[in-house]
């Protein structure tokens, strides 16, 4: 990536201004609670990936705490699979147990059976079962109590969740340019996957931020990707609140030995120099040679960036408004010998310890902005990427 003007993505996005972001929404309570009714209650959220729930009958239980609900995600015999609050209708009891933040389990027969009182559901949610039904009352109608249906949708595998039951709008549509933009890339191909979580003392935009730009990476990554990406960005593109930009590689990027061994026998290195042939054409339209991913943001929650040859997510899910959960998964192209494996597992660790390295820095960057001793964030013209998301976040709170 050649030299750049030092303003030029303020100049291509002037709505954005070009002062100050306030730390409000960081650190308060109240903006907290308003965010959590606004965005999370209203707008689409990744909950899961299609190949989670690969049979007719499986079921995966996401817990949702910014919306005080838990989500049942269960695939039909029709192969269509349907959200639902993961609520009985009877006396409110958890028809899953839920084990965790994620809880999976397969019906061969594509029913719930709530462990209280053995009411039965079948796939689209309907009451199909209730024992002893003869000494309910004349009021109580079986086809009226089914389970609270979830709006679930499916883009390129990625299962969405709308927790506002009045909203119409599709997660198409909420995606626009964006869905064409990240669409098309073999998301599904590369599905060995390395997973990790940890909650975190701090808002979930201190985390988000964190990996939303690459003007840390000679400080925060020194060690684990010592010269290898510039700190400016490339084809920075915003749709609506969504938005997407290059990382690239710094000229003299060069891999360890060990890692250039690994990314010869499997690629997984994002460090790495290669030549693309399945990413969509709109990501790194102009052939850069030193293209490395494409890092990109569904808002409110999710990063998602691709590669040639691996993709990987971040997502932040709200828990306070000074706790996160954040989630990073890392998918390659599932292995077929045992030096491939090896190659990918030196590749992820790699990964990790990088996420290590971002994440070390957001309780401190939280307990600092509590102190209420500044109140306001100053941003650098690359990390537009961050500024966009203030931007967006604004327009969500105020319409």
């Amino acid at each position: 990536m050649s030299e750049a003007a030092p303003h030029r993505w303020a100049v291509l996005y002037p709505e954005l201004g070009t002062g100050p972001v306030s730390t409000e929404p960081c650190v308060s309570p109240e903006f907290y609670a308003r965010e959590r009714d606004i965005v999370f209650k209203k707008t689409w959220l990744m909950v899961a990936r299609d190949e989670e729930l690969p049979n007719a009958g499986d079921y995966k239980v996401k817990r949702l705490d910014v919306a005080n609900t838990s989500v049942i995600l269960l695939r039909g015999k029709d192969g269509t699979v349907r959200g639902f609050h993961n609520v009985c209708s009877h006396r409110g009891n958890t028809v899953v147990t839920e084990t965790g933040d994620e809880t999976f389990g397969s019906s061969k027969a594509a029913i719930l059976s709530c462990r209280f009182h053995g009411w039965v559901y079948d796939a689209n949610g309907s009451l199909i079962q209730v024992p002893e039904e003869e000494r309910f009352y004349s009021c109580f109608n079986k086809a009226e109590n089914g389970l609270a249906a979830v709006r679930t949708e499916v883009w390129e595998g990625f299962v969405f969740v709308n927790l506002d039951a009045e909203g119409s709008q599709s997660l198409i549509d909420y995606l626009g340019e964006y869905g064409e933009h990240m669409g098309g890339f073999p998301y599904s191909e590369l599905s060995e996957c390395y997973s990790y979580w940890t909650d975190l003392a701090c808002n979930w935009k201190v985390s988000h931020d964190a990996f939303a730009e690459a003007y840390h990476v000679h400080t925060i990554h020194a060690g684990s990707f010592p010269n290898t990406f510039s700190s400016g960005l490339a084809n920075v593109r915003l749709f609506g609140p969504h938005r997407t930009a290059a990382v690239c590689l710094s000229p003299s990027a060069e891999l360890r030995p060990v890692q250039t061994v690994a990314d010869k026998i499997a690629g997984g290195y994002a460090g790495a120099h290669h030549t693309g042939s399945t990413l969509p054409p709109s990501v790194n339209p102009d052939g850069m040679a030193d293209f490395s991913f494409e890092l990109s943001v569904i808002f409110p929650n999710l990063l998602l960036h691709i590669s040639e040859g691996l993709w990987f997510t971040h997502q932040f899910w709200p828990l306070a408004h000074n706790r996160t959960r954040w989630e990073g998964k890392m998918y390659y192209r599932p292995p077929t010998t045992n030096s491939e494996r090896w190659a990918l597992q030196c590749a992820q660790l790699i990964a990790r310890n990088a996420w290590l390295e971002d994440t070390a820095t957001m309780e401190a960057t939280q307990a600092a902005l509590q102190s209420g001793a500044k109140t306001e964030l100053n941003l650098q013209d690359e990390e537009i990427l961050v500024r966009h998301g203030y931007h967006a976040l604004e327009q969500f709170m105020q319409s």
